[in-house]
């Protein structure tokens, strides 16, 4: 019995001399890692306020902001792991084994993680632009380390990952100053096309927004079954895209009538052959 009551006495002695020996560095390491935190999101916000003042491209506001938080983070990491006893030599075998897995695990993350940088030095698009790539068009609100996130023209968020975005096909509509825009206008048949050229030339010349330079241009581009029809190309800014195509069309609509134009309809004439 009393041999029994030495030995629960002996563990009992042990693990209160771990606790003494261990519980003041736990305690010590969770300030570390709450304050460390608490510091991180500071200079991260702090950093990302000053950024944001300077002249440096927008674009790498978040991304720089991301960095640097991670890159703090991991010290906070290392210096906890260092208070509660954690060999670091050790630690980098075990760091440099797991990170090969993970690796191998998040390729593509890591991908996302490259394409980010691609997309930060080549800079084809910046915060602001429209953009249209893998199958959404919207406008870059932030780019950030792994992903790309797009405001969609109906307001829907759209995150992007970096690594499809940075090897695939785009389309920045923000790129150029000026853009071009489309109309494919109809007429009956045995409408004079004289007038026709008239009108649209006359709602261009009307519109202070249309460009005359590049000049815009008018051809008939195919006779089709029950209209002849025309293509129309004018160029404005990026910014007036939308407005200079929508009231055109309501033009062409409202307008035609007065130049003696009709807009067709398909229709079909159906001939009765009667045999008897």
């Amino acid at each position: 019995m009393n041999e029994q009551v030495l030995v629960a006495n002996k563990y009992l002695d042990k693990i209160t001399s771990l606790g003494y020996e261990y519980i003041p560095k736990v305690i010590g390491a969770i300030l570390v890692l709450l304050i460390g935190l608490w510091v991180t999101k500071l200079i991260t916000k702090k950093l990302r306020q000053t950024l944001t003042k300077s002249k440096i491209d927008q674009s790498l506001v978040p991304f720089l902001s991301s960095m640097v938080a991670i890159l703090l983070k991991v010290v906070i990491a290392i210096t906890v792991m260092g208070m509660v006893g954690i060999q670091m030599t050790s630690f980098v075998a075990i760091l440099g084994a797991a990170g090969l897995a993970v690796g191998l695990a998040l390729s593509g993350t890591l991908q996302n993680f490259a394409g980010g940088v691609i997309i930060l030095i080549l800079k084809p698009f910046k915060i602001g632009d429209l953009v249209e790539a893998q199958g959404f068009l919207g406008i870059v609100k932030e780019i950030t380390i792994f992903s790309t996130i797009l405001n969609t023209l109906d307001h829907k968020l759209v995150i992007v990952p970096n690594g499809p975005l940075s090897t695939g096909a785009l389309v920045n509509y923000s790129a150029e100053p000026i853009r071009r825009v489309d109309w494919t206008f109809g007429i009956a048949y045995g409408d004079d096309v004289e007038s026709f050229k008239k009108a649209i030339n006359q709602f261009i010349s009307e519109d202070a927004r249309i460009l005359k330079e590049p000049a815009s241009f008018i051809g008939l581009s195919e006779l089709g079954d029950s209209s002849v029809n025309f293509t129309v190309r004018a160029w404005t800014s990026g910014a007036d895209y939308w407005d200079v195509f929508f009231e055109m069309n309501e033009k062409v609509y409202t307008k035609f009538s007065d130049y003696g134009l009709n807009i067709p309809f398909p229709q079909m004439d159906v001939h009765v052959q009667n045999n008897k």
